[in-house]
C-alpha cells in the first residue's frame, strides 16, 4: 500500500519542489494551500505524513497541527517553516509535530527526517495490525475454549487446577471456582488415582510430546439421565510445561495443560459390541468364538500341567418339534432354561457355550480322568430330563451328548470339537437321549470327506464352479446399486453346493488361492459385461479370505485383474472379515491403504460378530460395513431390534461409512432398518443369489426388488 504525504504550503512553487525532492514509487502526494484545504484533504484520505507550513493565508499552520492531533492522531507531522524563532519550533513540537525543519535547510536533512517519520508510521501501523490480530486470536481462542465439547484445563506443578473451561462445569456438576486450587486427582475415580497423579504431576509423553490415558472422572451432579455416582470415562491428553533450566541445566517442571474428552458413550457402545461379538444374545452364554478361545487356552494349560481337557457337544433332541408346534417364543424360553440347567451342572471354571440353534458345547479343563467327563454328561442328561415350565405348559427335553477328551482324542481344538461332534451324531444315529465318548472306530465317517477332497481338486480344471450374484438394493435410489459375488459348485453327483460345504476344505488343502483368483477374475469379467451393456453405475463385492488377504501380491493381482477388464477401480469392493483386521495390523493397514489409493472400495463383512473396536474404524481406510444376517434374523418389530444393530448404524453414521444390511428376508425387517437409517440392503426379500445368465440380470433384480 503506497504511503500518502500531504504538503500544506501557500506557495505552489515550494509544494512542487518538495514533491520532486521526495518523489518515490511507493509514495502518493496530496497538496493544500490553506488550513481549510488541508482539513478537507485529511478528512477525505488516510494520510501517513503531513509537511506543514506555519504561515498560511487563512489561519496558522499550528491550528491545523492541533486539529490533526485531535482528529487524525495516527498522522505524523513535520513542520517546514520559514519562521526561524525557537519559540515556533517549541510550540510545534509541543502541539504534536514529530520534527521542525526550517525552509532552506539542507535537502538531505529533510529527506532523512521524512524517512524517519514514515518509518515510525510503518512501525505504528504494523504494531496496530499485530495488536488487532492478537485480539482476534484471543477472541477466537476464548470462543473455541468456552464452546469446546471437551474439558480444557491447566495445572500448576503440584497438579492443581489453575484454569478450566465452562464444559467442566457441565460435565462435573461443579463450578469452576470451586475446583481452582484442587488437585486433578481429586476429581478422578479412586481406581484411577495413580494414573491421575502421574499425568498431572509428571506426564510421560510420546513422540509428539503428548501423554494420553483413559481415566474415570467423578461427577457430583451428573447430566440428565446419568446417575450421579456413575463415573464418566474420559480420554485425557496432556502436555508438560517447563520453566528455564535450573542451576544444573535441567528444565524445571512448571505444570501442564490438557484436554479431556468424554468417551463414556463410546465405551458403552464398544462394550455392547464386544459382548455381543463373544456371547449368545438369547442365553447370554459364550458363543462359539469365545468357546474356541477358552478351549485353546485350556489345551495350552493342560499340556503344561499334564492333565486332561474334555469337550462335550450337546444337541437337544426333537427341539424343532417344539418350535414348530408352539412357536419361537416358547422355544427360546426352553433354550434359556436348558442353558441354565447345563450351567448349573458344571464347575465355576468350566465353560458352557451355545453353538447356535439347539446345540451347546461344554469345556471341562483340569480333569484327572476321562471318566470324569462322562459323570458330568450323565448329570446334565438327568437334569435336562426333568420337566420344564414354559408359558404355563410342561415341556420335556432330552439331549444327545458327544464327548472328546484330550490328549487321547486329539490335542488341537478343531480336532477335539470335530470328534465330540462325531460322537454326538453317533448318539443321534443310535436312538438319541444318551451320552457317548468318541472312539477311533467313528473315524470311518471321514471317508466321504476324502472323496469330497478328491472331487474338489478336479472342480476348477473341470469348470465346475459358477458365480451367483445377490443384488444390493438402495431404498433411497429405488434401484440395485451393486451385487455380492457368491461361489457355487456344480458337483457332478451332489448338484449345486453352497460354499459352506467345501470352502473350509479348500482352505485346508491349499486350493483356496486358485479358487479365490478364479472368483475375482470371473466377477470382474461379468461386471465388465454389465458395464458394457449400460449398467455403468453397478459395483460388485468379492469376499477375500484371511488366508488370501495375507498374500504379499494381493494388491498387484487385484489391480491387474481390474485393469485387464477395463473397469473403474471404484466398481470393485473387497469384502474382508474383522479377523483380517486383527492380524498383522501394520501389514493390513498398508495393503488397505494401497487398495484404496487405487480406488478399490473396502467393506467389512459380518460386522459386529468379532471384536468390533472403534479404534480400527478410525485407523483403517474402510468404505463400508455390513450388518451380519444373524442380527437381522431376530427383527420382529421395533421392540425386538438388537442394541448391536442400533450401535452399528450409529457407528456407520459417526464414521461416515456406507452401511449394508445382509439377510433381509421380510418387509418388517426392511421397514425397521429403514427407520434406523440403513439405506442399502440385500437378502431374499429383494432377490436370491442368481447366476448371471444374460445381460438383463440387473433389470430382473430391480423388478424383483420393486
Amino acid at each position: 500500500m503506497p504511503e500518502r504525504i500531504l504538503i500544506v504550503d501557500d506557495e505552489e512553487r515550494l509544494r512542487s519542489s518538495m514533491r520532486r525532492l521526495l518523489a518515490h514509487p511507493d509514495r502518493v502526494f496530496l497538496e493544500a494551500g490553506s488550513v481549510a484545504a488541508g482539513v478537507q484533504a485529511l478528512e477525505a484520505n488516510e494520510v501517513d505524513l503531513a509537511l506543514l507550513d506555519i504561515g498560511l493565508p487563512d489561519a496558522s499552520g499550528l491550528d491545523l497541527l492541533r486539529w490533526i492531533s485531535r482528529h487524525r492522531p495516527d498522522t505524523s507531522v513535520i513542520v517546514v517553516s520559514g519562521d526561524v524563532h525557537i519559540d515556533s519550533a517549541i510550540r510545534a513540537l509541543r502541539d504534536g509535530a514529530v520534527e521542525f525543519v526550517r525552509k532552506g535547510e539542507d535537502s538531505e536533512f529533510l529527506l532523512a527526517r521524512v524517512a524517519d517519520a514514515l518509518s515510525r508510521r510503518r512501525l505504528q501501523r504494523e504494531h496496530r495490525r499485530m495488536a488487532e490480530r492478537l485480539a482476534q486470536s484471543e477472541r477466537l481462542h476464548r470462543f473455541l475454549v468456552d464452546n469446546s465439547p471437551d474439558v480444557i484445563y491447566a495445572l500448576d506443578a503440584d497438579g492443581r487446577f489453575t484454569f478450566l473451561n465452562t464444559r467442566a462445569e457441565a460435565l462435573l456438576g461443579v463450578r469452576r471456582e470451586e475446583l481452582y486450587g484442587r488437585t486433578f486427582s481429586s476429581v478422578v475415580d479412586e481406581a484411577d488415582h495413580r494414573l491421575a497423579v502421574q499425568i498431572s504431576t509428571s506426564p510421560h509423553t510420546d513422540a509428539s510430546g503428548t501423554a494420553t490415558v483413559e481415566l474415570r472422572l467423578k461427577c457430583r451432579a451428573a447430566e440428565p439421565g446419568v446417575a450421579a455416582s456413575q463415573p464418566m470415562v474420559m480420554m485425557v491428553s496432556a502436555i508438560a510445561l517447563y520453566d528455564e533450566a535450573d542451576a544444573g541445566g535441567a528444565p524445571v517442571f512448571a505444570g501442564s495443560y490438557g484436554v479431556a474428552r468424554d468417551i463414556t458413550e463410546r465405551k458403552r457402545i464398544e462394550e455392547i459390541i464386544s459382548f455381543h461379538a463373544f456371547h449368545d444374545q438369547l442365553t447370554g452364554l459364550p458363543n462359539r468364538r469365545l468357546f474356541k478361545d477358552h478351549l485353546e487356552l485350556a489345551l495350552v494349560q493342560a499340556a503344561r500341567r499334564q492333565d486332561r481337557v474334555a469337550v462335550m457337544f450337546i444337541d437337544l433332541d426333537r427341539f424343532k418339534l417344539v418350535n414348530d408346534t408352539y412357536g419361537h417364543l416358547e422355544g427360546d424360553e426352553l433354550l434359556r432354561q436348558c442353558a441354565q440347567r447345563i450351567r448349573d451342572c458344571v464347575r465355576a471354571g468350566d465353560t458352557v457355550a451355545r453353538q447356535g440353534g439347539d446345540e451347546f458345547t461344554v469345556l471341562l479343563p483340569g480333569l484327572n480322568a476321562a471318566a470324569d467327563a462322562m459323570l458330568i454328561a450323565d448329570k446334565i442328561s438327568t437334569e435336562l430330563r426333568r420337566p420344564f415350565q414354559v408359558a404355563g405348559r410342561e415341556f420335556f427335553a432330552t439331549a444327545s451328548i458327544g464327548i472328546a477328551v484330550s490328549p487321547e482324542d486329539g490335542d488341537a481344538s478343531e480336532q477335539l470339537l470335530h470328534n465330540a461332534d462325531t460322537a454326538m451324531y453317533e448318539v443321534k444315529a443310535k436312538g438319541k437321549n444318551a451320552a457317548r465318548a468318541f472312539s477311533a472306530d467313528m473315524r470311518t465317517g471321514f471317508l466321504p470327506r476324502l472323496e469330497l477332497e478328491r472331487d474338489l481338486r478336479r472342480a476348477l480344471p473341470n469348470d465346475e464352479f459358477v458365480l451367483h450374484f445377490q443384488p444390493q438394493y438402495s431404498l433411497r435410489l429405488g434401484r440395485v446399486v451393486g451385487a455380492e459375488a457368491l461361489i457355487r459348485w456344480r458337483h457332478p453327483q451332489h448338484g449345486l453346493m453352497n460354499p459352506g460345504s467345501f470352502m473350509d476344505l479348500a482352505e485346508e488343502t491349499g486350493l483356496m488361492g486358485a479358487i479365490s483368483a478364479w472368483v475375482m477374475e470371473e466377477a470382474c469379467r461379468q461386471l465388465s459385461l454389465w458395464h458394457a451393456a449400460g449398467s455403468t453405475d453397478l459395483r460388485v463385492a468379492v469376499n477375500v479370505s484371511p488366508h488370501e488377504f495375507s498374500r504379499p501380491d494381493l494388491v498387484q493381482r487385484v489391480s491387474e485383474i481390474v485393469a485387464r477388464h477395463g473397469l473403474p477401480r471404484e466398481a470393485l469392493e473387497i469384502e474382508i472379515t474383522e479377523n483380517v483386521l486383527l492380524q498383522d495390523v501394520p501389514g493390513v493397514v498398508e495393503k488397505l491403504r494401497l487398495l484404496r489409493q487405487t480406488g478399490i472400495r473396502i467393506a467389512i463383512d459380518d460386522f459386529g460378530t468379532r471384536y468390533s473396536s472403534l479404534n480400527y474404524l478410525r485407523s483403517f481406510p474402510i468404505n463400508t460395513i455390513k450388518i451380519d444376517q444373524s442380527f437381522i434374523r431376530d427383527i420382529e418389530g421395533d421392540d425386538s431390534v438388537s442394541p448391536i444393530i442400533v450401535a452399528i448404524v450409529g457407528i456407520a453414521r459417526g464414521f461416515n461409512l456406507d452401511l449394508v444390511a445382509e439377510g433381509v428376508e421380510n418387509d418388517m425387517q426392511r421397514r425397521v432398518l429403514a427407520r434406523l437409517g440403513c439405506d442399502e440392503m440385500q437378502g431374499y426379500l429383494f432377490a436370491r443369489p442368481t447366476p448371471a445368465i444374460d445381460m438383463d440380470a440387473t433389470r430382473r433384480w430391480e423388478h424383483a426388488a420393486g
